[in-house]
């Protein structure tokens, strides 16, 4: 596919909207700055990083030097910020606290909180006129804070709003499972923060069954295990849709990401110990009501016993409803741009390197809107931030007409990749809802991520 490059007449003094303050929409905004280009970055959140914020309790498994970048690095040289230890393992919290709201800081007024972006369309056409589509510029609907609404005008779109906001459900099939909904007071869809008093006693001493396979899963199997050492009573269900075998917990020792590697190990640990029961086979279909307590039943009438609270971490998928008058290119099983999917799909993919790639894969039959970070894998379960950074430089260079940088590939990936279906995330918003073939010996390194609580050190 040809680069793609929004040069609609007469758009040019219109700012670039980047959707989301996180760690690729404040990269594509420096980018954006260093081509001379005017973002306008909008958060829905009242601060950057707001949904990394919400993990600030977990550890990442990437150190500080691959979870920066560098046109962002360049933004802040002159402030006096210094880059942390790179060899260091930051929490959420700290690389919200000392990378994210730093870059905000510096960009100042080219950042808007408070505004949720509800709708993008061209202006005065909706997704079926044709005719003067490609000489219009966007318009952006957003509604603030305060409820009011505003139409903003962009020469073009880079949407990085990860998919954090919309996780997965129970339900085997995609769906919320029957009962699910009026259960939602005992269902968590987060790894939960047993430093926090009101949550740890949410869960000490109860039954709690952990749904989901992978990385985040394994976190939470880890803390219920620690809260059990300290909490009689306290125990865990794991709830696997397949069976237990010996790549069900990662990579361990072989892991290229030591950290992650440990947690499997601490889940794995956790289960040996008997704080973590496991259920095999298990795919959900209802939720039941048994007095103040759930009972889970599958596909095949299998009940489990009563549980107390349930911990879903089945997947995220990107919210596509506000981008219903774009004309998206999306492979039909991940949602992912129809030229990037083939890289990343787990059904296909065990340990193979997914190269680093920018605007010829992550365009659209729209031209100038782009689907970046976590979003652009759709519901895929891998992503590397660095591969994130990579992807905005090459759509910011394509922006600014530079075509022989923006396919220039400018990233050398470490030799990892897609691990076959075992659903070892870095990133919260893209935890498990692959279950499958397990985890070859070098799994993916995926570097947004989440995996231990603060004060394990994994992750």
């Amino acid at each position: 596919m040809a680069v793609s490059i929004n040069s609609v007449p007469g758009t040019d003094q219109l700012p670039v909207v980047v959707i989301g303050a996180g760690p690729v929409g404040l990269a594509a905004a420096a980018h954006l700055v260093e081509r001379g280009i005017e973002p306008l970055v909008l958060e829905a959140g009242p601060s950057a990083g707001t949904a990394v914020r919400d993990w600030a309790h977990v550890r990442l498994f990437s150190p500080w030097s691959e979870i920066t970048d560098p046109a962002a690095e360049k933004l802040l040289a002159p402030t006096g910020w210094t880059r942390p230890d790179g060899s260091a393992y930051p929490t959420g919290g700290d690389w919200a606290e000392h990378y994210l709201q730093p870059l905000a800081d510096v960009l100042g007024d080219k950042i808007r909180y408070g505004a949720t972006v509800v709708g993008v369309a061209r202006a005065g056409r909706d997704r079926i006129v044709d005719s003067g589509r490609d000489e219009q510029p966007f318009t952006v609907h957003i509604q603030q804070a305060d409820g009011r609404e505003e139409r903003i005008s962009a020469r073009a779109v880079i949407d990085a709003s990860g998919t954090w906001s919309t996780p997965g459900p129970m339900g085997a099939d995609g769906l919320p499972a029957l009962g699910e909904k009026s259960a939602a007071g005992h269902i968590s869809y987060r790894v939960p923060d047993l430093g926090d008093p009101a949550v740890r006693a949410r869960y000490a001493g109860k039954r709690t069954a952990v749904v989901g396979s992978g990385a985040s899963a394994f976190t939470a199997l880890a803390q219920l295990a620690d809260l059990a050492g300290d909490e009689p009573g306290t125990h865990a269900v794991w709830i696997l849709r397949r069976g237990v075998t010996g790549s069900t917990f990662g990579g361990g020792e072989a892991d290229q990401l030591p950290a992650r590697g440990a947690l499997g190990l601490r889940a794995k640990a956790a289960v040996e110990a008997g704080h973590a029961g496991t259920a095999t086979g298990f795919r959900t279909q209802a939720v039941e009501r048994d007095g103040d307590r759930l009972v889970l039943v599958d596909d095949n009438g299998r009940r489990l016993d009563p549980v107390d609270e349930v911990i879903v971490l089945t997947g995220f998928r990107p919210d596509l409803s506000f981008l219903s008058e774009i004309r998206l290119g999306l492979d039909e099983r991940l949602q992912a741009p129809t030229a990037l999917a083939p890289l990343i799909d787990p059904n296909v993919h065990s340990c193979g390197t997914v190269y680093p790639h920018g605007v010829n894969e992550l365009s659209h039959p729209e031209q100038g809107v782009y689907l970046t970070g976590m979003k652009s894998y759709g519901r895929a379960p891998t992503f590397l931030a660095m591969t994130g950074y990579e992807q905005v430089r090459s759509i910011t260079a394509a922006i600014a007409g530079d075509r022989e940088a923006a396919e220039r590939v400018e990233l050398t990936l470490p030799e990892t990749g897609v691990c076959g279906g075992a659903g070892l995330f870095d990133e919260p918003d893209a935890a498990q809802n692959v279950e499958g073939g397990g985890c070859c010996a070098a799994p993916a390194t995926l570097q947004i991520g989440v995996g231990a609580p603060a004060s394990t050190g994994g992750c």
